[in-house]
């Protein structure tokens, strides 16, 4: 992706979502030709000149110091994923200073971990959101992640190729909306990755909803929250789950799903979880004979 280009978007998508007496500016009469701040008055916020914001706008800005990059986002009200975002795209690191990116991965004492979480669905994803890793009550919960090609074990590409998903998430506008601010942060963090800007062009390609949601460059952590999906077997969960960013690699991330102890999603879980272990059971003992 093109750094510069990508600044602009960012920026003028920010300053359009404010008004005026959203950040305590008179609203002179008049209309305004687009929507949102002037760039003159979000200069007036950060304190800097309007032909300095306009050259780092228009993504012609050299060597910006952390200070004014964070006057500038205290100015749009930027959320923390999105100061973090703009960091990445104004001062970008060399591609000649990045170091070679790790493959992609599980360590096998995490993968030992997260089988022994028999009744809780567990899987890790990497750079890109690619499915990386998995236990059996995930892909019980999710899909079989086993069946699908490597290359098409990716969050993003399941949740807008795959007709399934729209089935399995009771909100999947907000769930598709999540996966594409969780993305645009990835590949601000990686501008580098052929892979990620073959993933993107696909998704675009081939999904309306994507190149919609995309456009809006809105970005966002994955952090912990809640789910309803509509199970063909188990039918509806209500499920929280939790994302666990791993601190000796932080492009890889665990998320786990979980019931309220007691409810009957936890009852439904339970189940899911001994049928697949019965299903691994018939599957060994035909292998066996």
């Amino acid at each position: 992706m093109d750094q510069r280009t990508e600044l602009s978007e960012f920026l003028r998508s920010r300053r359009a979502r404010l008004r005026p007496q959203d950040v305590g500016l008179p609203e002179y009469g008049g209309r305004r030709r687009v929507p949102g701040l002037r760039r003159e008055e979000l200069a007036q916020l950060a304190g800097v000149s309007v032909a300095y914001y306009i050259r780092l706008e228009q993504g012609r800005g050299r060597n910006v110091s952390s200070a004014v990059l964070d006057a500038i986002a205290t100015a749009l009200r930027l959320t923390s994923a999105e100061r973090d975002h703009l960091m990445h795209l104004a001062r970008p690191v060399s591609r000649r200073l990045r170091p070679p990116a790790r493959p992609q991965r599980v360590r096998p004492a995490l993968q030992q971990l997260i089988d022994t979480m028999e009744n809780v669905p567990a899987y890790v994803i990497g750079r890109r959101l690619d499915i990386i890793g998995w236990n059996r009550l995930a892909c019980a919960l999710l899909g079989d992640f086993a069946a699908l090609p490597p290359e098409h074990r990716n969050l993003a590409r399941q949740v807008f190729l795959d007709p399934s998903s729209r089935a399995l998430y009771e909100d999947w506008d907000a769930k598709a909306a999540d996966v594409v601010g969780y993305l645009r942060r990835d590949a601000g963090r990686n501008p580098h990755d052929p892979d990620m800007a073959s993933l993107i062009g696909e998704l675009s390609l081939r999904s309306p909803e994507f190149r919609r949601l995309w456009a809006a460059h809105d970005v966002q952590d994955k952090g912990f929250g809640g789910k309803v999906l509509h199970h063909p077997l188990a039918g509806r969960l209500v499920l929280a789950y939790e994302t666990l960013t791993l601190p000796a690699d932080p492009d890889q991330q665990v998320i786990t799903y979980h019931a309220e102890p007691g409810s009957p999603s936890a009852a439904a879980l339970r189940l899911l979880a001994s049928g697949q272990e019965k299903t691994t059971e018939r599957t060994l003992s035909c292998s066996e004979a």
